[in-house]
């Protein structure tokens, strides 16, 4: 173990180096009331006439895709994303990418319609299949143009250089990330939010809440991340709530659309943490929603990280009302229940605890978290989200 905590430090070490030398990334915001309209606009003008629209066949059911991209006329839909996008998808859209001869990809959706499109980017540029990209920095070829219009509050994909796809025979999920993934533009529009039902506001908003807290504890500090996940935070904790009791609520749905995306542009700063080595396993074992299975997770993670982030923790306490570190994991243990987010995970199994722990600490060696995780520590965290027996 020793050895293993050595190199995972110098690779933090050295990753860290090597990101303080890349460019900073550049950002173009959309933002309020009608803003998708001005972000397809944009896009006109920046001369894309064959836009491919990726997204989920609900927001094209439920009139959302065609009220938010009804300046682009001779779009091409490709609405064939599912939760957690698989490579197949990513296939199927750059063929139908190719085949219409498109020029642009505008996502809209939640973080499987973001992420799939960035897929769908590196399988039409670029030689083999997306899957061969998983990793840092693989991506070498300029990507087509990408615009996001997010309608969760949580993922933070419009905002980050990552993507997240999933292979359907190991159910891995495997984490592809680089400059050319990250969109040229977005949009936050509050009045595409209020349809989103409680339990999704709910775990979207504790997807955000974690990128937020785990940027704040790692260990890296690079540029106004500290900043910016301080603010989501804080807005997360005030606003959430609200959001999800009242879904027409339009100031809380702009001020979470805000707040995720400012932990979206932390976490594309500093990076995750092992909350998200764990969930992601979860999430393709078991077909468990990302922002559930942080939700779920994140309490017995920062447990395990108290004595290593007491300061960062104490620091997020002041912020929401939490006299110190201890009670601060309360109040996201208080925050799960008060939005109905289940205690236990019904689908865990035992047997499934070295397969999960395994892969947990594999993609976990490569985050700057507080507290270095291994696989005692996974099974440790596992055995508190079985549900009780009988």
């Amino acid at each position: 173990m020793p050895l293993k905590k050595f190199l995972h430090d110098l690779y933090v070490v050295v990753m860290k180096t090597m990101v303080l030398f890349m460019p900073a990334a550049s950002y173009t915001l959309f933002a309020g009331e009608g803003s998708a309209r001005q972000l397809c606009r944009y896009m006109l003008r920046n001369g894309h006439r064959k836009t491919l629209i990726v997204t989920d066949k609900p927001l094209v059911e439920l009139g959302i895709v065609a009220q938010a991209s009804a300046e682009l006329e001779n779009a091409v839909l490709f609405s064939d994303v599912e939760p957690d996008p698989s490579y197949q998808v990513v296939t199927a859209g750059a063929a139908v990418y190719k085949e219409n001869q498109c020029d642009s990809i505008l996502a809209i959706g939640g973080g499987s319609s973001i992420d799939a499109a960035k897929g769908i980017g590196i399988q039409v540029s670029c030689p083999g299949d997306a899957k061969d990209y998983v990793g840092f920095n693989k991506v070498k070829n300029d990507t087509p143009p990408l615009y996001a219009i997010p309608t969760t509050s949580g993922t933070g994909s419009e905002t980050t250089s990552g993507a997240v796809l999933s292979d359907t025979v190991t159910h891995e999920k495997g984490v592809i990330s680089g400059a050319q993934l990250l969109p040229k533009a977005a949009c936050l529009d509050p009045t595409l939010l209020t349809g989103l039902p409680p339990h999704i506001t709910a775990a979207t908003g504790m997807d955000a809440l974690t990128h937020a807290i785990e940027a704040y504890i790692g260990v890296w500090d690079r540029g106004d991340s500290m900043q910016r996940a301080a603010l989501a935070v804080e807005q997360i904790f005030k606003y959430l709530p609200q959001a999800v009791s009242n879904g027409s609520d339009l100031q809380a749905r702009d001020a979470m659309a805000h707040a995720s995306y400012q932990a979206g542009r932390a976490i594309n700063q500093v990076n995750v943490g092992n909350v998200h080595a764990i969930a992601h396993q979860i999430g393709g074992l078991y077909g468990v929603p990302h922002g559930l299975a942080n939700a779920i997770v994140m309490p017995a993670v920062l447990d395990l990280s108290l004595d290593k982030a007491r300061n960062r923790l104490e620091e997020l306490g002041k912020l929401t009302g939490s006299p110190s570190a201890e009670a601060f994991i309360e109040s996201v243990r208080q925050l799960n229940r008060q939005l109905e987010i289940p205690e236990f995970l019904e689908p865990l199994k035992e047997t499934d605890f070295d397969g999960i722990a395994e892969r947990a600490c594999k993609e976990a060696f490569a985050y700057p978290a507080p507290y270095f995780m291994v696989e005692e520590d996974v099974r440790k965290v596992l055995k508190t989200l079985l549900p009780p027996a009988g």
